[in-house]
């Protein structure tokens, strides 16, 4: 393969969008069995503003995964199950040490042969970076008596600035995620690609 081709090659690369990072689930599960069907109705944990415009997109994916199970919207104010949604995120700044492109040159020459190369390196994802970490907790409540039935933990780390970072799309993957293979086997951690 020539060096330009090479070249080519590598600036593709370089153009190439990166997979989403996986999501780690972890579920618990009450000793006398999860639920698995009835009505529910979704709300914040105490202390949050269950209207706030930030923790909608929240509950309207967890609301979307449940409805996807079987559950049922509650049309009332008695759901058998009141679910309630905790999403914390974190952004934090990479400050990479080494720069995206490097050049490097070399030479030689002796009696018979000389010759001169060069080589140019693509860092791929080089340069400062903002992650964004997020934790999702949904916790399956029976409503008369407050007792946990079923809780998910949702963990995922993506590029604040790329389209995965966004609320947008990672509500509904998250909550997609917790809720895969529900009720899922209690204390297990599994990753959702």
């Amino acid at each position: 393969m020539s060096r330009f081709a090479l070249l080519l090659v590598a600036a593709a690369l370089v153009g190439t969008p990166a997979l989403a990072d996986p999501v780690s689930v972890t579920r618990f599960i009450a000793a006398d069995a999860a639920p698995t069907h009835g009505t529910y109705a979704v709300t914040t944990t105490p202390g949050i503003d269950p209207t706030s415009l930030e923790q909608r997109p929240w509950l309207d994916a967890v609301a979307h995964s449940l409805a996807g199970l079987g559950f049922t919207p509650s049309a009332d104010t008695n759901p058998d199950f009141v679910v309630e949604v905790h999403v914390e995120r974190q952004t934090r700044h990479i400050d990479r040490a080494h720069p995206p492109v490097s050049v490097g040159m070399a030479g030689e020459s002796g009696t018979y042969h000389s010759g001169f190369g060069m080589g140019v390196g693509f860092t791929l994802g080089g340069g400062p970076k903002d992650l964004v970490t997020t934790h999702l907790v949904v916790t399956v409540r029976e409503r008369a008596s407050g007792r946990p039935l079923w809780e998910g933990r949702a963990d995922n780390t993506e590029n604040a600035h790329g389209k995965r970072g966004g609320i947008d799309i990672a509500a509904p993957r998250l909550a997609q995620a917790v809720f895969t293979g529900f009720p899922g086997k209690s204390g297990e951690t599994i990753t959702v690609k």
